[in-house]
């Protein structure tokens, strides 16, 4: 990611945690989140990365999933970082660290699971940042990105134009071979349908109205998974 890059999103979300957005995430995205987690399959001692973190609620979900192991929270944005640790300073086995994906400030083979919910269409080089999500792993350890933002879905494509900062809006397919490419095996993605029902009306800025609200929860979150494989395992291409 240059510095240029860095530094844009770096204070887009720096402004949005100072509005209090970073908590209103939980609310938002908790009906797409929660059936990743559930398929995550954590056990008491992971260690897990939660990648694009935020105000830090999902990781505390995490770390009630691994009360022997440990949550590392990582955002860009310093601001969201530092309401994460004193969101959750009660949390001794929960670190919140300032980064991004395309340089991972931490040592490899490290974790068992990663996760990322609501953030890797912000990343300038996908491809850069899931080599480094496989470089932090564990064999055996595995990969989940959450996105509703994504080209098979037609109800969000608008949003381009709302963002004051860069996306990437790739197909299913096309981040299923990013994961390939960075050398994930058992490679996956299904759709997270949101089963929050629509308002009547609807005068927000994200949708025309109420019915593509609806249309747009209906097609639901894309979540595509990835396993990095163990030493001497053949790789199977998803």
């Amino acid at each position: 990611m240059s510095d240029l890059s860095s530094e844009q999103l770096r204070t887009e979300f720096n402004r949005w945690a100072e509005a209090g957005r970073g908590e209103g995430m939980e609310h938002d995205h908790l009906p797409i989140t929660l059936p990743v987690v559930d398929l995550m399959q954590l056990r008491p001692t992971d260690n897990v990365l939660d990648a694009g973190c935020g105000a830090g609620w999902l990781s505390r979900l995490l770390a009630e999933q691994v009360p022997e192991g440990r949550v590392i929270g990582m955002d860009l944005s310093d601001e969201m970082v530092r309401r994460a640790r004193k969101n959750y300073s009660d949390l001794s086995h929960v670190m919140f660290v300032v980064g991004g994906v395309d340089e991972i400030p931490w040592e490899g083979e490290f974790f068992d699971k990663a996760v990322s919910v609501e953030s890797a269409y912000y990343w300038p080089d996908p491809a850069r940042g899931l080599r480094e999500i496989f470089r932090v792993l564990r064999g055996g350890g595995s990969a989940w990105i959450l996105i509703n933002y994504y080209r098979d879905n037609p109800h969000c494509h608008q949003w381009e134009k709302l963002l004051p900062v860069p996306t990437k809006l790739l197909s299913a397919d096309a981040w299923a071979q990013l994961f390939r490419d960075a050398g994930f095996a058992d490679v996956a993605h299904r759709r997270i349908v949101d089963p929050t029902p629509a308002p009547e009306v609807y005068t927000g800025r994200w949708f025309r109205d109420a019915a593509q609200l609806r249309a747009f929860r209906q097609e639901g979150a894309l979540l595509v998974s990835g396993v990095r494989p163990t030493f001497g395992q053949t790789e199977a291409r998803g």
